[in-house]
């Protein structure tokens, strides 16, 4: 959504969810709430967080890696 109108599906552009409240990319117009990113948020928000999303923190997901005790042991007795 710009100022001059929406691109998206023939000129519609749909409103903000509830989950994007407190986005920095939520922009009012005279017609009602939209998104500068995304013309269809609800669709970014069906799988989990929207990625285009400012107010969301992301914590990495990966896991530490498995340490051999046998490796280990013998490392530490060097």
């Amino acid at each position: 959504m710009t100022a001059s109108g929406c691109s998206y599906n023939g000129g519609i552009c749909h409103e903000t969810v509830e989950h994007c409240d407190g986005c920095n990319r939520k922009t009012e117009y005279t017609s009602g709430w939209f998104c500068t990113a995304c013309p269809e948020p609800s669709v970014k928000w069906k799988s989990g967080h929207c990625n285009m999303a400012t107010h969301v923190s992301r914590q990495a997901t990966g896991s530490k890696q498995k340490i051999n005790p046998l490796k280990a042991s013998k490392r530490a007795s060097r």
